[in-house]
């Protein structure tokens, strides 16, 4: 099985929806490990523990865009894992810190939190991995 698109699976709708697969995959992997480092670990700050299971997370993000999602590249494996490294970072920093003001700071419950956090990584995510990753 070739890992290029052919052209039924070339589209917008079609990337949209590998897209929505990896995202969910990848959002399952980050929860996942938070609710290790929360419950199991049993980190303190919500916002600490979260930017750790980002890390887990991100990871399994990069490997689905490359190689489900954005099958389509130009550039090579290291520009791009430098380039996602940069871009999920600074997501991965404005996730945690929105955590942290829901709840360290708010005193609310870690799991609303993690879902508005997540509305915005996805937004940002799919924009620059589009415009300034996977061209």
């Amino acid at each position: 099985m070739s890992l290029q698109p052919g052209p039924a699976e070339d589209g917008v709708l079609a990337e949209a929806g590998r897209y929505v697969v990896n995202g969910l995959i990848a959002t399952c992997v980050h929860y996942g490990a938070l609710l290790f480092n929360m419950d199991v670990l049993q980190i303190a700050s919500a916002g600490v523990a979260n930017l750790c299971a980002a890390v887990v997370g991100i990871t399994a993000s990069f490997m689905g865009s490359r190689y489900f999602v954005f099958r389509r590249h130009r550039s090579g494996l290291l520009e791009q894992a430098a380039k996602f490294a940069l871009l999920y970072g600074a997501i991965a920093l404005l996730h945690g810190l929105a955590l942290y003001l829901w709840t360290d700071l708010g005193q609310l419950d870690y799991r609303p939190g993690f879902v508005i956090a997540l509305v915005l990584q996805v937004t940002l995510s799919y924009w620059g991995n589009k415009r300034l990753i996977f061209r």
